[in-house]
């Protein structure tokens, strides 16, 4: 039955935090980040083992707030690392519960137990659970696969969530148009960085922000040169302790031992000159990367939209802006909005405006 205004909860677990919010259609009620200390998780042997840890947590929290989960209409989890697939919300079906709890290809990360709580939280409360834009949204064309390699191909993991939801965003409040019949190239700036074409709603190329391609970025290395890189690797002869390199101990954490890019900004503006080269380094890989996708969509961009945490740095977006602002207009969209996107994904569904996809 159709009604005026939905309550959506919204889960979406991190490494150390699980962020929930309850969302009265576009209103938020309330949100709330609890807090994981890595004392409380040593006990467990894996993300799948915490489920019933983070599930409990919720519970408290929504029972201190005096709220009735009766009340709710959907659950919104966040997407984790399943097979590739389009953008979308998709309904938590068997398949996909099955891909979370086993991670695709292997992969496990905190966002896997979203969809999974969502799942068993709404299948208790009689009613849909959905997750919307994982990390794994593939929509590249066949051209921006190909690498010099026929072994190695191209693939799409990127900040699906934020950039689709920036983008649909800036396209009907500040464009007055469709997500899907514009062009944008959007680009998250966060732990990781990632740059998208997005061509008529779909993304159609993007930097891959976990496996080092792209621009670096405070704690990940971006592309390398592969002669020194092959050296590195053949001296150094460990998979995990190079992967730690490459994500986690590269970009700023390597050049200057931290990946706040706070920090970096305060040693800039107390003269640190290496601090300075380094930051600026950073912005210059990203405006070619951005330069870059305006090749993929030959010139016609109707807008930059810039996102992210580091959205906030007015030194980084100026030197961004400044080598890239003749390609379009830029929308700056500072933070992480994932619990709202979920909400907006949800909301979408539930007021008929979007039909949600099976796994």
């Amino acid at each position: 039955m159709k009604m005026d205004k939905y309550r959506v909860l919204v889960i979406n677990p991190g490494s150390t935090s699980t962020k929930i919010a309850v969302f009265e259609d576009e209103e938020p009620l309330f949100k709330e980040s609890l807090q994981h200390s890595v004392e409380e998780l040593a006990p467990y042997g894996g993300v799948i083992a915490q489920y019933d840890f983070r599930k409990e947590a919720i519970l408290k929290a929504l029972k201190a707030r005096n709220f009735d989960l009766k009340t709710l209409s959907a659950i919104a989890g966040r997407g984790g690392v399943v097979k590739p697939i389009e953008s979308g919300v998709y309904h938590v079906n068997d398949a996909l519960v099955a891909d979370l709890k086993t991670g695709y290809n292997g992969g496990m990360h905190a966002s896997n137990l979203g969809g999974l709580l969502a799942r068993d939280l709404g299948d208790e409360l009689g009613i849909p659970s959905f997750i919307a834009d994982p990390v794994s949204v593939d929509e590249m064309e066949p051209l921006a696969r190909i690498t010099g390699l026929p072994e190695i191909t191209r693939t799409s993991v990127f900040h699906a969530l934020n950039q689709k939801a920036m983008a649909r965003k800036v396209a009907t409040e500040q464009l007055g148009k469709k997500y899907e019949e514009i062009n944008l190239i959007v680009v998250h700036l966060g732990g990781g960085v990632s740059v998208g074409a997005h061509k008529r709603g779909r993304a159609i190329d993007v930097n891959n922000a976990t496996d080092g391609d792209g621009p670096f970025s405070p704690e990940r290395c971006g592309t390398l040169p592969l002669g020194p890189y092959r050296r590195m690797v053949f001296k150094i002869n460990d998979e995990k302790q190079i992967y730690k390199k490459l994500v986690g101990g590269g970009g700023l954490v390597a050049h200057l031992g931290t990946n706040d890019a706070r920090e970096v900004e305060r040693r800039i503006n107390a003269g640190d000159e290496k601090a300075h080269l380094y930051y600026e380094a950073m912005a210059y890989q990203i405006a070619k990367e951005i330069a870059g996708m305006a090749s993929v969509l030959k010139g016609d961009v109707d807008g930059i939209v810039i996102t992210g945490g580091m959205a906030r740095s007015e030194i980084l977006v100026n030197w961004i802006r400044e080598r890239v602002d003749w390609i379009a207009e830029f929308f700056l969209m500072p933070g992480e909005f994932e619990v709202e996107a979920l909400a907006w994904g949800a909301l979408r569904v539930l007021h008929g405006e979007e039909q949600s996809k099976e796994y």
